[in-house]
């Protein structure tokens, strides 16, 4: 098993299968329920501009060449915050804490590239996506004892302040990534 990440754009043809996946995932536990157009709306929300250097970026995990994970992040409207988008492991490779190396991967980079806070949401009917971000040092800015359903979006935060010695690690991970 060869595993590795790749830098690269929404358009990547790499990443369509992931992201037809994760549309028809929102679909399933959503529908309509926010816009009549349902997913397709919302993964056409942002421009895959937002997505890239040096504001932004976008992630896969490639496993002997096939996209299994994957996450972005763009620049968040509060100064120094980086706001995390789609961060979704493939159906056929759950269970194996992709998610999590897709969320420290993209924390690294994202300090890497200056921000210095992590902001994101996630929908109220993902409560594996809500394990995911508070097992992983992410604070809720929602009442966790209310019902999901009566927030809708729940988000959460997180600071960038790494210590001594994640400086040099992430410097070293930026050039094993190619983006250095």
């Amino acid at each position: 098993m060869s595993d590795r990440f790749i830098y690269t754009t929404p358009l990547d043809p790499l990443a369509k299968p992931l992201i037809d996946e994760l549309t028809f995932e929102y679909d399933s536990r959503y529908g309509s329920f926010y816009d009549a157009e349902g997913a397709t709306k919302e993964m056409n929300r942002y421009a895959p501009e937002v997505f890239a250097p040096p504001h932004g970026n976008f992630l896969l995990l490639l496993r002997n060449g096939e996209a299994i994970a994957g996450g972005a992040f763009m620049r968040h409207e509060d100064e120094g915050t980086a706001e995390l988008k789609r961060v979704w492991t493939h159906s056929d490779h759950r269970r194996q804490g992709l998610a999590r190396k897709i969320l420290i991967e993209l924390e690294e980079q994202a300090a890497r590239q200056g921000y210095t806070r992590i902001y994101l949401t996630t929908g109220f009917r993902q409560p594996e996506a809500v394990a995911l971000y508070l097992t992983n040092g992410y604070s809720a800015l929602f009442d966790t004892t209310a019902d999901p359903e009566t927030i809708r979006k729940l988000p959460f935060e997180k600071s960038l302040a790494f210590d001594a010695y994640a400086a040099p690690r992430a410097i070293v991970a930026a050039t094993l990534h190619g983006a250095a």
